[in-house]
């Protein structure tokens, strides 16, 4: 299967829509597709768990909702996700788990959503029993969580500061057991080489790898703890301490079984400690000193001196554990562990350096066929690529902020106003510019020669568009224009402006007689509309009864109005 479905876009699309950014996250980490869960979705849903505002409940049973699901792709890589989230994220999401009573009821898990084909079908049937189990083990993850209050995986290790090492005897009877309980589940995973057939089943292995180291490290130094405090302890305690040493002989070979598959897939060698066992004597002076307190007949160590020697062996040959114990420390700190458990199994450098050679090749040759758009046939050497779209010339042929284009593609430029078949020299943009003439001084007349007839100014395109018009004589009978002249204000002499003429057919026209005239108006005057009685508080505008000897007394004179009128058409 390749890329998303269209479940996985729908159901994307929908959570889009309703503004679950969550569900959304969660559905991008679970979908269809047969790989593992994507770093980017993981690393986003581990900052979840880290922001305050977002609910721990709804994102843990978001992730349970999805191990409900018929795709046995979904189940799986919802189990991994979960237990990505609680190797890697904040310990509240292994509280939440821990003390809710919602368990990943998958005991009788089988695929039958019958959607991938006869071979997907096959391949879900096969994964099956690895869901069952591994979702077995995550309960029982959880289940040590809830008794212990700590994370197995994540306490100090060490002979100095170690959780288990520093542990009393009686704390320490009580929390072995759960221990070896969670290490069970893990072990009964029990998968080959052979299984590793998927990226899923991979990255899920990974994790699993990562618990074992750091369990088993746990483990050991909670077995070097009880050893010192054997002799010690009472005929019950070192019979329940007994069982448990035995109990850790069985489980430290089924590790070693479990370290064979992780070197057989591809793990480094030195990433995988080393698991040195105990001698036999060891066990035999455990078992020697409880029948000693139990007051069995014909025990060899029956006597106090007998029981300090059996101490000293014991001391002596506890070295085995302790080597097992720093081995399994350090690959337990190794950065190494945790980037292989975030889905980097099976890629070595040389893979990664072969991949990242192949992708910049790819690039490569999408930018030669974007910029030169010619054909390739994908065998061509990754040096040529790269030259020929590094290469100057390409460069300048595709570059459109040249100023000019390459001297192969130079092509004759047309010039509309000028003559059809000359040829100018080059010239620069800034000869152009310098060639125009002051257009400020034209209009003053007599600072430039007139142009010829004939000939067109290539720098000053007002002029060419003049002459251009001049030359289209489109009425051959109409006389040529004269060319507009332009004189200087200061000699020109003032022009005579026509006046207009009082209307003679108005209903209140008066002729006026001899002598009547009517002052001009002030210079200062604005020539605007303004209301008659304002005319009147001018005296020069207002003429008095005495103005003519002529006007009859106590008539008033025609006021020339503000506005002169329009004339009026005698013919309408």
């Amino acid at each position: 299967m390749a890329g998303q479905t269209i479940n996985d876009r729908l159901l994307a699309a929908r959570h889009s829509i309703a503004g679950q950014g969550l569900a959304k996250s969660v559905c991008k980490a679970t979908t269809e597709e047969m790989i593992a869960p994507k770093k980017k979705h993981l690393d986003y849903l581990v900052h979840c768990t880290n922001e305050p505002n977002v609910s721990i409940p709804q994102l843990a049973n978001l992730l349970v909702e999805r191990t409900q699901n018929t795709n046995w792709v979904v189940v799986y890589k919802a189990l991994i996700t979960v237990h990505h989230l609680l190797a890697y994220g904040n310990e509240r999401f292994t509280q939440y788990l821990a003390s809710s009573n919602s368990t990943f009821q998958l005991s009788n898990f089988l695929d039958k959503s019958g959607v991938q084909g006869a071979a997907g079908a096959r391949i879900g049937y096969d994964m099956s029993p690895f869901i069952r189990r591994y979702a077995k083990y995550l309960n029982e993850k959880a289940l040590s969580y809830r008794t212990v209050a700590f994370d197995f995986c994540k306490v100090k290790r060490g002979k100095e500061e170690g959780s288990l090492r520093m542990m009393n005897a009686e704390m320490l009877l009580k929390t072995l057991p759960v221990l070896q309980s969670q290490l069970d589940a893990l072990l009964e995973f029990d998968c080959t080489a052979n299984d590793l057939t998927n990226g899923v089943i991979n990255m899920c292995f990974m994790l699993l790898f990562r618990d074992l180291i750091r369990l088993f490290a746990c483990y050991n130094d909670g077995i070097i703890n009880l050893l010192e405090k054997y002799f010690d302890m009472n005929k019950k305690n070192c019979r329940e301490a007994l069982d448990l040493y035995k109990k850790f002989l069985i489980r430290m070979d089924r590790v070693g079984e479990f370290l064979k598959v992780a070197e057989n897939v591809g793990i480094d060698k030195g990433d995988i400690p080393d698991l040195t066992k105990a001698p036999s004597s060891l066990l035999d002076a455990l078992e020697g000193h409880l029948a000693t307190l139990e007051g069995k007949k014909g025990s060899a160590a029956n006597t106090p001196t007998q029981t300090a020697s059996a101490q000293k062996n014991v001391a002596s040959v506890m070295g085995a554990l302790s080597s097992t114990s720093s081995s399994f420390g350090n690959a337990a700190a190794s950065a190494r562990l945790d980037s292989q458990a975030n889905g980097s199994l099976f890629i070595d450098d040389s893979l990664r350096q072969q991949a990242l050679a192949e992708e910049e090749a790819a690039m490569n040759q999408y930018k030669v066929q974007l910029f030169q758009g010619t054909e390739w046939t994908g065998e061509e050497d990754i040096s040529e690529i790269i030259n020929k779209v590094q290469s100057p010339t390409n460069s300048a042929a595709n570059n459109p902020f040249l100023s000019g284009p390459p001297a192969s593609q130079s092509q004759s430029i047309v010039d509309l106003f000028g003559p059809p078949e000359t040829t100018a020299a080059p010239s620069k943009a800034s000869d152009d510019l310098l060639s125009l003439g002051n257009p400020f001084a034209d209009m003053f007349g007599g600072q430039q020669p007139q142009q010829q007839p004939g000939k067109v100014l290539t720098g000053d395109l007002d002029s060419s568009l003049a002459q251009l018009a001049n030359n289209l004589t489109i009425n051959k009978s109409a006389a040529a224009q004269k060319p507009m002249q332009w004189s200087s204000p200061k000699n020109a002499k003032p022009a005579w402006t026509p006046q207009p003429m009082q209307a003679t057919t108005g209903a209140g026209y008066r002729p006026m007689g001899p002598g009547m005239t009517l002052p001009p108006l002030p210079h200062t005057l604005p020539h605007t509309y303004h209301p008659p009685h304002l005319y009147m508080q001018q005296p020069g505008m207002v003429m008095g009864m005495n103005a003519s000897p002529m006007m009859p007394m106590g008539a008033m004179p025609p006021m020339r109005p503000p506005v002169p009128p329009q004339p009026t058409n005698q013919f309408s």
